[in-house]
């Protein structure tokens, strides 16, 4: 018996600590269509943890905020524009919290997987949203830890030569894939705070050796970071790919979400926008049709609630003549279907598949491939 290829997919996560956007939707909407139509063809592992992320600064220092300046606040009734709310006051307030102050709620994490009440009520409502869209849920609510701690990342790093440590003259701790012609990286300051990217480290080096592939998703404008991770994971028997996803912008501007100005274009807006009028599977491949086939991987085009719309209508037409052209000569071929739709790597492309859905004058796509990956 042939062996399965085996897959890890591992999209960068969002902090919970505002609402999920239209560009946090894109990739998420992108990274489970890449996961389950993949899921067809290889095993896959779909790695997506809250809590190898917590012990950044911008989650521990939101959480330090949030405890010095709301006090008892009960957050189990806050919407997430509340909290987000809390967290755009948050990003503009000057005070630079002091790593001493951080460090209980980081021992917290790393001791229990303790997470701030107002984060956990973020992740209850996603965990909500994520079953209104069909999202496979990759445990936003589990306590998944890293496989290494800072140091013995840290040290993994140093003995593969792809690592600087300076912390014992009081200096930082740098990503070094100087000899492949790529800059040196801060990820651990001075007083011991590690970033993003030295979390994904302590996540994915242990991870990467089971899998024959290692797919990478995260926004674009995170490209140079990814470039040090490909390098840095790659090795022999392995391939890892880095799958940039273009942002969304909002009349015409690109902004991150700490800025705010995204009450018209949550998730749960949306969702309130599109109404009661579509059944649960039209309003599953239209946003589909929509994040993945119309705006495409890049960020040219704003969002429009009129395509979305259009979109829909779409997806009503599609489901119409997929059931009224269903199979009588036996079960249709899925994996075969999905596997046209990869190049050089065993991952299927969302953007490929997607789009061959909206063809003309292409057939009526089969309910079961519907069914398996979009709905």
């Amino acid at each position: 018996m042939t062996r399965r290829p085996t897959v890890l997919l591992a999209p960068i996560t969002v902090t919970p600590a505002k609402p999920l956007t239209p560009s946090h939707l894109k990739g998420l909407l992108w990274t489970d269509v890449m996961f389950r139509a993949t899921a067809q063809l290889a095993d896959v592992t779909y790695r997506y943890s809250h809590t190898t992320y917590h012990p950044t600064e911008q989650t521990l220092g939101f959480w330090e905020f949030l405890d010095r300046t709301g006090g008892d606040t009960d957050y189990t009734a806050l919407t997430e524009e509340e909290i987000g709310e809390l967290y755009v006051r948050y990003r503009v307030e000057a005070r630079r919290p002091p790593a001493e102050d951080l460090r209980p709620y980081e021992e917290a994490v790393e001791s229990g997987g303790w997470v701030h009440p107002a984060s956990a009520r973020i992740l209850r409502l996603w965990a909500g949203h994520y079953a209104r869209l069909g999202l496979h849920d990759p445990g936003l609510e589990r306590h998944q830890p890293p496989g290494l701690g800072l140091d013995e990342m840290i040290g993994r790093l140093v003995s593969a030569g792809t690592g600087l440590d300076q912390r014992d003259c009081g200096g930082p701790v740098y990503l070094d894939a100087t000899r492949f012609g790529l800059p040196l990286r801060q990820i651990v300051s001075p007083d011991g705070r590690p970033n993003y990217l030295a979390c994904a480290l302590r996540e994915l080096l242990p991870l990467v050796p089971r899998y024959d592939e290692v797919v990478l998703l995260y926004d674009r404008e995170l490209d140079p970071d990814y470039q040090l991770l490909q390098r840095v994971l790659a090795g022999p028997g392995r391939t890892v790919h880095r799958v940039p996803v273009g942002r969304v912008p909002l009349d015409g501007k690109i902004a991150s979400a700490r800025h705010g100005g995204w009450h018209a274009y949550t998730v749960q807006a949306l969702l309130r926008a599109m109404g009661d009028d579509h059944e649960p599977a039209v309003r599953r491949l239209g946003l589909r049709l929509y994040f993945i086939a119309t705006l495409g991987p890049g960020q040219a085009q704003s969002f429009r609630h009129d395509l979305l719309r259009q979109c829909l209508l779409r997806a009503e037409r599609l489901l119409d003549r997929s059931a009224a052209g269903e199979r009588s000569d036996g079960p249709p071929d899925v994996p075969a279907a999905l596997a046209r739709h990869r190049r050089d790597h065993t991952y299927v492309d969302p953007y490929r598949l997607t789009s061959s859905l909206l063809g003309k004058k292409r057939p009526a796509p089969d309910r079961a491939l519907l069914s398996t990956v979009f709905l």
